[in-house]
């Protein structure tokens, strides 16, 4: 009897704690007499690959032993690598595909127009050759919303959810986010000397397109005030508390943490460059235009520090090591039990199986009511007894 065959990938942004599910799944796996194979640079390696040239397998295909995955759980990022490739919504066709058909759609945004391609025919077909019985799929959201549509295909998918953001749906925690906050508020400890030595307003500014958890509980764990996507707060207002909170300091320094997606009233984050494959452009600094804004009301003098792709480097912390694993194990075991279309995740602070997010929902959003301090632009601390470790629920 042929083994079974595990086909194992990482989509999207890297963060601390990919290294750690590939290793145990490729240990676990080998315990159960499986073949892992990796699918290098996320979904692009099942759309990009061509299976009959031996240059472009080896370029995407990657079998994983114990051997080659001994030590990798040591280090940050992925060792499969990664991209933002969907295949449902290509603009352009990879070299291997150009010469068949594919749907297509019209589409136009920002006034350019452009035709998008669904390759999903010829990622089945790969899976298909590669003979891969079984397919976990590790990313965010965007990663994922592609995980559930081969799901409804009839692959059978398992996956795990990773983002710094920690908005995925269905769990309260993501691989990753214990570290962007430890390393948060890690770099805020040590730059309040240079700000508090020059008496400014520090500003600094992470990661968060659609949701403030990263913004918010790093906030919280350094009682500092920050500005999320999910509220536009009112400027001026903003503006009075920071220099309130610079004069009452013996320091005189103040500072504010704002997630790349925080807007103020009449405010929206500008972007800038071509979108990539989930529709995503890049932002411009929410934390430059604020600092204009103090600096042209106020006088003030401001320092910003971005501390975005910072916060995803290095190696994972002891939180992310730990639920890496777990959610790994609970990968292998929901394999075992024939589970498929399910996600690893955490709920009520307890390890559970989710469905895969429906992708239409979008990524879960921070609840302002319990969570957030509309008048003092800061977390709420009261009313905790009974909420799960992570502090809200899936």
């Amino acid at each position: 009897m042929a083994k079974k065959r595990i086909g194992i990938m990482t989509g999207g942004g890297d963060v601390p704690g990919l290294n750690s599910v590939i290793k145990l799944v490729v240990y676990r796996g080998a315990e159960l007499g499986c073949e892992v194979i990796g699918i290098r640079r996320g979904w692009e390696g099942l759309t990009h690959v061509d299976l009959n040239d031996p240059a472009s397998k080896a370029r995407y295909i990657l079998p994983l032993n114990r051997e080659n995955t001994r030590t990798i759980d040591r280090t940050g990022g992925t060792f499969l690598h990664s991209s933002r490739t969907n295949p449902a919504k290509m603009k352009n066709l990879p070299f291997a595909l150009q010469v068949q058909k594919f749907e297509a759609k019209e589409s136009t945004k920002d006034g350019v127009h452009s035709t998008i391609f669904d390759v999903t025919p010829a990622v089945l077909k790969n899976i298909e050759t590669l003979a891969l019985d079984y397919l976990i799929a590790i990313g965010g959201d965007d990663t994922l919303s592609y995980a559930s549509k081969l799901d409804r295909k009839g692959i059978k998918v398992i996956a795990v959810p990773k983002t710094m953001d920690n908005d995925v749906r269905n769990t309260e925690y993501c691989i990753g986010f214990s570290t962007a906050i430890t390393r948060a508020m890690d770099a805020i400890e040590r730059q309040r000397t240079t700000v508090g030595s020059h008496e400014d307003i520090g500003i600094f500014r992470v990661f968060g397109r659609d949701a403030g958890y990263t913004a918010l509980y790093t906030a919280y764990v350094t009682g500092l005030r920050c500005c999320i996507p999910e509220y536009k707060v009112d400027l001026q207002h903003l503006i009075d508390l920071l220099v309130s909170d610079k004069r009452d300091n013996p320091s005189n320094y103040s500072l504010v943490i704002l997630s790349e997606g925080a807007e103020w009233q009449g405010y929206a984050v500008k972007e800038y460059g071509e979108a990539d494959a989930f529709g995503h452009r890049k932002k411009k600094s929410v934390a430059e235009d604020l600092s204009d804004e103090i600096k042209q009301a106020t006088g003030e003098a401001t320092v910003v520090s971005d501390l975005t792709y910072d916060l995803r480097s290095g190696s994972p912390d002891f939180v992310d090591r730990l639920v890496a694993f777990t959610f790994a194990g609970m990968a292998m075991d929901a394999l075992e039990e024939a589970k498929f279309g399910s996600m690893t995740a955490i709920n009520e602070g307890r390890y559970a199986m989710a469905p895969i997010p429906d992708p239409k929902l979008g990524p879960r959003k921070v609840d302002i009511a319990s969570m957030y301090d509309t008048e003092r632009y800061s977390p709420k601390y009261d009313r905790k007894i009974g909420l799960p470790i992570f502090l809200t629920r899936a």
